[in-house]
């Protein structure tokens, strides 16, 4: 029977149908006598601010080895047998065991039936049901105040208290984030205004963690480079801070400086005598400070010692305490927890204008709020086993075990870098993260002009195509101009460390002679 006696056929069983059933085979047929419509969403009308945005620590390296996993999962053949993605830090991935108390804390309130169970230490049990109490219906899986749960910010605001020494922390200046990543979009987001001269301008350094500059391309704002002094172990400046704000007022309104401290790429701890600098800076420019303080665990080098902005803040007195607004941030994803995929963390803002407060929340309020199970694993980064409690001897052991092998690691990958002809690495502080500066003859940087890419991305996109390894070229973090770097991170396990920079080492110098 042809097509349009069944449907007629079918219309007359279902009254009613017959007139949407022609319209149908209508514009089917009107349709197919057509090519397929132009896409809306294209490269020429999507929004350019988020085309123009880069993100060099998952961009185009990355994507290759990505596909050189795939290939290798074929079966086809390479130099290497596996990729090292020593691109990123991401603990667990390279093999770090996670804490075992942290988990329970968050497996206990992922699954109360477990509390019932002998298989958990009491202090845990404990933990557990306060933050549980805290959530709605008792469960993990309910939303919770877009600020976060009272007594996780309470948790955080007496750690707080107690690294600073006694300075007072009040858990309403405590924001739980979605990483640290999220506070620090989130308070970019409120400072951000103006148009063309009075835009404004974010003070960075170079090198940065690439989120910044990342996030002030999305917010159309003007990113201020200052620059961190290599030759003096990527000591922060306060004269080339005043040299970039001085210039960048001539196109926008600087009115934000952010630091990174303990440094990420370069690794640097900075000294008490410079955060002083820095916020004496602050205070008479006017400007709003962003400290960045999520490897506050990792410090390595004898003679340095981590010191939080706002206690530093704090000792200079009533003057610069009550005035100077701060926020800095903290994450689960670094230190010896390396709890990246839970996207825990916090932020503490202070002296922020009481209005400016409300608006905070309900910028925040519009994502609801963040994972329950991250605000979970930050209440134990914040609210650890004491002296005296049942698993207080485990978790010192394990967060120690975590700690000395970074520091040892870091020793051994500074060394291992220096040894290489035309390779220097400055002291590994702290951080989690090596930026050796590169020596790159004339003929690869011709060669990487002619490709339309950054000498340095020639280099780690050759490094990865010979050797497997996955780095991150230094221009992905910005450098000075005429200088190269790749950043490298120190997290893989110590005999497989070894191995990726003996393998750099043999691929550097068979470049230098590549390209003499």
């Amino acid at each position: 029977m042809h097509r349009f006696a069944l449907l007629a056929r079918g219309a007359a069983a279902r009254p009613g149908t017959a007139r949407w059933s022609s319209a149908a085979e209508a514009s089917a047929v009107h349709i197919s006598e057509k090519t397929s419509r132009e896409k809306i969403l294209t490269l020429e009308s999507m929004n350019p601010l988020v085309k123009a945005l880069e993100y060099a620590v998952r961009g185009p390296i990355v994507l290759k080895a990505g596909e050189i996993e795939k290939e290798l999962r074929k079966g086809i053949k390479k130099p290497f047998t596996e990729v090292i993605k020593a691109n990123i830090g991401d603990a667990h991935a390279m093999g770090q065991r996670p804490i075992t108390f942290l988990r329970q804390v968050v497996a206990l309130c992922t699954y109360p039936n477990l509390l019932d169970s002998p298989s958990f230490p009491e202090d845990a049990k404990k933990r557990a049901r306060r933050i549980l109490q805290g959530c709605g219906g008792n469960s993990l899986g309910s939303y919770t105040a877009s600020q976060g749960i009272n007594c996780i910010r309470e948790d955080v605001a007496s750690y707080i208290e107690r690294r600073d020494g006694g300075v007072p922390a009040d858990p309403d200046n405590i924001y739980l984030t979605t990483g640290a990543s999220d506070g620090i979009t989130s308070i970019l987001k409120i400072l951000v205004s103006g148009g063309g001269k009075s835009r404004t301008g974010v003070m960075i350094p170079i090198p940065q963690y690439p989120l910044y500059s990342a996030a002030i391309s999305d917010l159309d704002a003007i990113q201020v480079n200052y620059y961190l002094n290599e030759e003096k172990c990527w000591a922060l400046d306060v004269n080339e801070l005043r040299r970039a704000l001085n210039e960048a007022k001539s196109y926008c309104n600087p009115k934000v400086l952010c630091i990174i401290n303990p440094g990420n790429p370069t690794g640097q701890v900075q000294t008490r005598k410079c955060i002083e600098d820095v916020i004496h800076f602050a205070w008479e420019e006017k400007l709003f400070l962003l400290a960045d303080e999520v490897y506050q665990d990792n410090v390595y080098s004898e003679g340095c010692q981590f010191h939080s902005f706002k206690k530093i803040l704090y000792e200079m007195g009533p003057e610069y305490y009550n005035n100077v607004e701060i926020a800095s941030f903290h994450s689960t994803s670094k230190g010896y927890m390396g709890e990246c995929g839970y996207r825990g963390g916090y932020m503490e803002v202070i002296n922020l204008h009481p209005e400016i407060k409300g608006q905070l929340v309900k910028l925040l309020s519009v994502r609801l709020c963040p994972p329950v199970s991250g605000q979970a694993a930050m209440d134990v980064v914040v609210n650890p086993p004491v002296p005296g409690e049942e698993s207080y001897s485990q978790f010192i052991k394990e967060k120690e075990s975590v700690l000395n092998n970074l520091a040892q690691k870091a020793k051994i990958t500074e060394e291992l870098l220096n040894k290489i002809p035309g390779v220097h690495c400055n002291p590994l502080q702290g951080a989690m993260y090596a930026f050796p500066q590169i020596f790159i003859p004339s003929k690869a940087i011709e060669e990487a002009k002619a490709h339309k890419m950054a000498p340095d991305m020639l280099y780690c996109m050759k490094l990865l195509e010979e050797t497997g390894i996955c780095a991150v070229p230094g221009s992905g973090f910005g450098q000075r101009e005429g200088s190269y770097h790749f950043r490298i991170t120190i997290l893989p396990p110590l005999e497989k460390l070894k191995i990726l920079l003996e393998k750099v080492k043999d691929f550097h110098i068979k470049f230098l002679e590549k390209y003499a």
